[in-house]
């Protein structure tokens, strides 16, 4: 596998960008197009933390596929309230740029996929919610899935300024597209593609019950959610570990390039 540290302009965003991204290298996998994943940090990371923090790339090399790590401050990957446009740059521009950076990244939907954690967990579900078109499967770990029935009690903390810049206030999260739970509804309802979901959350994590409320509501609309819970926190030991569920999941759980 090669590992490249990517840094260019975002038209989307205005400013220059970085992005890690784990590519089979040429002559070495049999399957091309490669899948490519989109992979997310959470709130207190960056485009390196699952480099830092995981044995990503060793499970991507197992799977033959592309994994694209990019940095997105704390945007809560969404078209800010008061900031830049992160949701736009990570469903459309992102994929696009890929693309034309790396022609062996397949175009198809059926090999494109999101994933994340925390915060990430939020980006990849809206991903598949919000451009069902262009990504195909999503894997959430101990994500904030249901961010509107988190507002009230996130607002009275010390991380509101950050929710406050990248949602603005409760109603405006939910008129611009952000509580996904609506929005699940509104896709479930429109004839558009319907995505496979994958998501774990620790018996012990903070968002163990906003998870369940989320996989609820989601499965009562017919999504194809698979859903596993098991004892844990919202810590890299357990995210570590649970990637290769992920993979599994998107990918299938034997070497896709055998």
């Amino acid at each position: 596998m090669a590992l490249l540290n990517v840094n260019f302009f975002s038209d989307a965003l205005g400013m220059s960008v970085s992005m890690n991204v784990i590519l089979p290298e040429p002559g070495r996998e049999a399957r091309k197009p490669y899948p490519v994943l989109y992979l997310l940090h959470g709130m207190s990371g960056d485009h390196n933390s699952w480099c830092r923090k995981s044995s990503i790339e060793r499970y991507a090399e197992q799977k033959g596929i592309a994994v694209v790590m990019p940095s997105t401050a704390l945007g809560w990957y969404t078209d800010m309230a008061y900031g830049y446009d992160y949701f736009k740059f990570i469903s459309s521009e992102l994929p696009a740029v890929c693309r034309s950076f790396f022609p062996n990244i397949s175009d198809r939907r059926e090999d494109t996929y999101a994933a994340g954690l925390s915060m990430g967990g939020y980006g990849a579900l809206k991903c598949v919610i919000r451009a069902p078109e262009t990504f195909s499967a999503a894997g959430c770990l101990s994500g904030a899935l249901d961010i509107a029935s988190l507002y009230g009690d996130v607002m009275k903390s010390e991380e509101a300024p950050v929710f406050e810049n990248a949602f603005g206030s409760l109603r405006r999260l939910r008129a611009e597209g952000n509580d996904l739970m609506l929005e699940a509804g509104k896709l479930a309802a429109s004839g558009r593609p319907m995505p496979r979901i994958f998501t774990w959350c620790g018996k012990q994590d903070f968002l163990y019950r906003n998870n369940r409320r989320a996989v609820r509501r989601l499965k009562t609309l017919g999504f194809d959610v698979t859903d596993t819970w098991s004892d844990g926190d919202h810590s890299w030991q357990y995210w570590d570990r649970e990637i290769v569920s992920v993979l599994d999941f998107l990918c299938g759980s034997g070497k896709e390039t055998e």
